[in-house]
C-alpha cells in the first residue's frame, strides 16, 4: 500500500511532537503529511496526518473513531497563522498580569483553538496557585472562554524544545509522545558516574534515554557473575573486576596478576562444575543447605516430648 491511499485510519497530530490521535479517512484520499480539520470534544482542531495505518492500534475502540471533517485549504492556513500571531499577543498580555498580580507562576505556552472558541494558558508553578482574578483578567480582554492548565517541568521543555546533553534536540521535542518513569537505578544499573550535571536533561530532571536500554542492560545483569567475586576457573582462581556489556564481556584478575577479557557465553564452561551454581558462583558462597536429620535425630529428645504441666523439680532436672 502506498502512502496516499487506501488505509482506513490516520493519524493526526495537532503539534510538532505531540500526541497522535486516529480518525477515519472516509470518505477522503490523503497522505501523510496532508493536513486536515477534525472534529473534537473541544471543537475543530487543525492537524497534520503523521500516519496511516489499516488497523486500529490495540486498546482503541473503531466504533469511537471519528471521520475526518475535511482537508484544509488556503484559508485554513491564513486562520491559522492569524490565531498564532494571536497566541504570542495573549502571551504578552498574560505575563504582564501575573506580574501585575504577584503570582508566582511561570507561563510556558499559549494555544488558540482553531475557531477561537477557546484560549489555553500553559503554566508552572511550585506549588498551587490562585489565579481566579488573572482568569477574570483575561476573559474581560479576550472574550472567550479560557482555561489555565499547570504543567511539569518535563512538558514545558517538551513544548519549547532544547539541546540535550548529546548536541540534538531533546528526544521529548523529536518523538516522544508520553514520558516514562525514570529512576536513579536504571543510572546505577549502566555504571554511570551518579553526577546530576550528567545524568539530568534539560529539564533538571533524569536523562529520558536511561530508559530506552533498560531490558538491555537488565538482560546482561542476569547473566554477569557477581563483581568483586573469586571463582575457581579452569584458570586457576579469578577474581571478576568489571564488565563491558558493549563487547559482553567480563575481566577478571588471575593470582599471578594477569587480567582476562572472558566472553560471557564462555564464562559458564571456564568455571569448575564443582564450583559452579545457577549463576556460576562458588558452592561455598551460596547459603548452604540444611542438612538431613540423622537416625538420632528422628527420635523426639526428652526436653521436645509434650508432657503436660510440670513440677518445679521436673524443670530443674530437665535442665
Amino acid at each position: 500500500m502506498t502512502e496516499e491511499t487506501m488505509g482506513r485510519y490516520l493519524g493526526v497530530a495537532f503539534k510538532r511532537g505531540g500526541m497522535i490521535y486516529y480518525f477515519s479517512s472516509a470518505p477522503f484520499v490523503l497522505a501523510v503529511h496532508d493536513w486536515v480539520l477534525v472534529k473534537t470534544e473541544e471543537g475543530i482542531g487543525f492537524g497534520q496526518i503523521v500516519i496511516i495505518r489499516d488497523e486500529l492500534p490495540p486498546g482503541l475502540d473503531p466504533a469511537q473513531v471519528k471521520p475526518i471533517y475535511r482537508p484544509a485549504t488556503q484559508e485554513d492556513f491564513q486562520t491559522v497563522a492569524e490565531n498564532q500571531q494571536h497566541a504570542v499577543e495573549a502571551k504578552a498580555i498574560c505575563q504582564q498580569a501575573i506580574a501585575r498580580l504577584g503570582l508566582e507562576m511561570k507561563l510556558v505556552d499559549v494555544e488558540v483553538s482553531f475557531d477561537r472558541s477557546k484560549m489555553l494558558f500553559y503554566f508552572t508553578a511550585p506549588g498551587r496557585v490562585d489565579f481566579r482574578e488573572l482568569v477574570k483578567d483575561l476573559v474581560r480582554t479576550f472574550r472567550t472562554r479560557i482555561e489555565l492548565r499547570q504543567t511539569g517541568v518535563r512538558h514545558e521543555t517538551q513544548m519549547l524544545g532544547a539541546l540535550g546533553n548529546c548536541g540534538m534536540v531533546c528526544c521529548c521535542r523529536r518523538f516522544l509522545r508520553r514520558f516514562e518513569p525514570v529512576t536513579i537505578k536504571m543510572a546505577k544499573d549502566q555504571n554511570l558516574f551518579l553526577n546530576p550535571a550528567k545524568i539530568s536533561g534539560a529539564c533538571g530532571r533524569l536523562l529520558c534515554c536511561l530508559a530506552y536500554e533498560t531490558e538491555n542492560y537488565a538482560e546482561f545483569q542476569r547473566r554477569l557473575p557477581k563483581i568483586g567475586r573469586r571463582y575457581h576457573t579452569i584458570h586457576g582462581l579469578v577474581k571478576t573486576l568489571r564488565a563491558n556489556m558493549f563487547r559482553d564481556t567480563v575481566t577478571v584478575l588471575t593470582d599471578e596478576g594477569d587480567e582476562l577479557d572472558i566472553p560471557l557465553e564462555e564464562w559458564p564452561t571456564l568455571v569448575l562444575p564443582d564450583e559452579r551454581g545457577a549463576n556460576g558462583e562458588r558452592a561455598s558462597e551460596r547459603p548452604a543447605a540444611p542438612s538431613q536429620p540423622s537416625a538420632s535425630d528422628s527420635q523426639p529428645s526428652a526436653a521436645a516430648v509434650p508432657s503436660g504441666p510440670r513440677s518445679p523439680r521436673q524443670g530443674k532436672r530437665l535442665a
